[in-house]
């Protein structure tokens, strides 16, 4: 599959042509008035950008995609990574050319992101009832023969709403829909077998949907990789599969190949223990793991199943200049909850250099806090940090790292000497 998909590239070299105005948090004022590929032209330096900074490494992104595809492709099953992770186009172009089936996405306004870029192929992992977003989905799939989209359906209820909302747009295709199998105390699908079951007859009887399979998400059962966290995920699993060959075998299906998707990127390799013996001429399983690309030093680092063995390595790093030290063992940076995520876990203090692009050093110290433009860093009464300095940090979720920037600089070793060259500027859609 390598190759046979990607983003419209007319599209993507729209954004090259971008015009830079200099006001873009964290790049550098000589980047007002140039385009985006002019800018790069120049090649660019770590060393000429600003604080706070979130930047991406090359080689991580490189090793990390390639580690990835050859995992899925020597299993057998599909990927539609989680678009969510980055909402950067340019970065799900990369995926899709290295063999993922699509992009996954959560909400309307990502679906429209994806099919405005040309996405071949598109899961929304979720419940679509907006009457105007179906009215833009129906409409793109009228427009495209070749568009495919898939959504999820969890009860009954959610059948009525998408069939009362089509109802007056004109469907030429109908929409391929997915029964969502939950958990009770979970988050959406669908809470027994027997539920899921009421749900794709409902769909059977839809003059507007078809059953093309059966999904989930194992990752809202579990936070860690304990015997009991894992035995969930799998009882879990079981189930999902289990509701996959009753439909399946009752015919509930009205497609040729029937999707069977699950896995974010906590626990893809239960999920491909669990369904890819499912994998066959009927049946595309597809895992949804989305962070792997980008990773992290913080939640995933300690959660992959990739962990204990050959890790991904993390691809995201932010920098930021040390403002105060206000009284010892104290230090303030100049970043904060408006430039690092938070949620699963602070930032650490990894390296120290006397300025962007300056050759670094080992730093100790903890993130104890963040405020909305500072970072708290606790450290050893004589550690020798000083105002003006730079601290690289690694950080945790990069789903909510990328959110919080507009242009994100892609760094590249090139031999000469520690002051990284920008490669590219990613953008994001959030």
């Amino acid at each position: 599959m390598s190759g046979t998909r990607a983003v419209d590239p007319g599209l993507l070299a729209e954004l090259s042509e971008h015009r830079l105005t200099g006001l873009e948090k964290g790049l550098p004022a000589s980047a007002r008035g140039r385009t985006v590929a002019e800018f790069l032209a120049a090649g660019p330096r770590l060393s000429q950008f600003h604080t706070p900074l979130l930047a991406l490494d090359a080689s991580a992104l490189d090793e990390n995609l390639a580690r990835m595809a050859s995992w899925c492709a020597e299993r057998g099953v599909g990927l539609a990574p989680h678009g969510k992770t980055t909402m950067a186009p340019a970065l799900w172009d990369r995926q899709l050319r290295a063999g993922a089936w699509g992009i996954t996405v959560a909400n309307a306004p990502q679906l429209r992101v994806a099919l405005r870029f040309g996405v071949p192929s598109v899961q929304l992992a979720n419940e679509l009832v907006d009457p105007s977003a179906l009215a833009e989905l129906a409409d793109a799939l009228r427009a495209d023969p070749g568009l495919t989209v898939h959504t999820w359906v969890d009860s009954v209820d959610t059948v009525g709403a998408m069939d009362a909302a089509l109802t007056s747009t004109g469907v030429e295709r109908p929409l391929t829909v997915l029964v969502e199998l939950g958990a009770p105390g979970g988050r959406t699908g669908a809470r027994d077998a027997d539920a899921a079951h009421a749900v794709a007859k409902a769909v059977n009887a839809s003059p507007y949907l078809v059953l093309g399979g059966v999904c989930g998400y194992e990752g809202a059962l579990a936070h860690d990789r304990s015997p009991d966290a894992l035995e969930a995920v799998r009882r879990y699993l079981r189930e999902l599969a289990e509701l996959h060959t009753a439909l399946r075998e009752g015919g509930r299906y009205e497609v040729d190949v029937a999707v069977v998707t699950a896995g974010g990127s906590s626990f893809f390799d239960e999920v491909t223990d669990a369904l890819a013996p499912l994998a066959g001429p009927d049946t595309l399983v597809l895992l949804r793991s989305g962070a792997y690309l980008i990773h992290d030093d913080g939640f995933y680092s300690g959660i992959s199943p990739f962990a204990r063995s050959s890790p991904f390595h993390s691809a995201m790093h932010a920098w930021a200049r040390v403002l105060s030290r206000p009284e010892p063992g104290l230090a303030l940076l100049d970043v904060g909850k408006r430039d690092v995520p938070f949620d699963e876990g602070l930032p650490r203090p990894q390296l120290v250099a006397d300025d962007l692009g300056a050759p670094t050093t080992p730093l100790a110290g903890e993130v104890t806090a963040v405020n909305d433009q500072h970072a708290f860093v606790r450290l050893g009464p004589d550690t020798p940090l000083r105002v003006g300095q730079v601290v690289r940090l690694g950080l945790s979720h990069p789903c909510t790292a990328f959110d919080k920037w507009r242009w994100i600089p892609v760094l590249s070793r090139d031999g000469d000497g520690e002051d990284p060259l920008v490669v590219d500027l990613v953008r994001t859609y959030f």
